[in-house]
């Protein structure tokens, strides 16, 4: 099997409050083998200054991360899926927290946004679009 499979990491600070985040990204987000996206819980350990201003307790809380990461990563080849795992989430920080991990969980970290329109306007979503704005998709105002 092959394909993209999904895990989400909800940010401390999350910008979803009406409903549950996990609804709201499986509405948003297809997967090719209709595989549930979940939770991966854990802080990422970037957390505005954290990661600068106690890199101690920062080292251990991305510590805690990895191994959740890596064990979600499992979860989801455990029926022998060979495709891409993916980690979405909808923060600044926390997309730079979960690249770290990148390499140690086989996974990639990316916007919930980015990855919608993927899937909505093909791989080449944003090549297509800078070539449209740069060819007068955008109004200029003179003032």
């Amino acid at each position: 099997m092959t394909g993209t499979r999904y895990m989400y990491h909800d940010p401390c600070h999350t910008p979803m409050k009406k409903q549950d985040p996990l609804k709201t990204v499986n509405a948003l987000v297809s997967t090719v083998d209709s595989v549930k996206i979940e939770k991966n819980d854990r802080c990422c350990g970037e957390s505005g200054t954290l990661a600068a201003a106690r890199p101690d307790i920062s080292t251990q809380v991305r510590f805690r991360k990895e191994q959740e990461m890596v064990s979600g990563a499992d979860k989801l080849r455990a029926d022998g899926f060979g495709g891409d795992v993916k980690i979405l989430t909808s923060c600044p920080a926390c997309l730079q927290g979960l690249t770290r991990y990148n390499d140690d969980s086989g996974t990639t970290a990316d916007y919930i946004v980015v990855e919608m329109a993927r899937h909505k306007l093909g791989e080449n979503w944003l090549v297509d679009y800078v070539a449209r704005a740069n060819d007068g998709g955008i109004e200029r105002v003179l003032v």
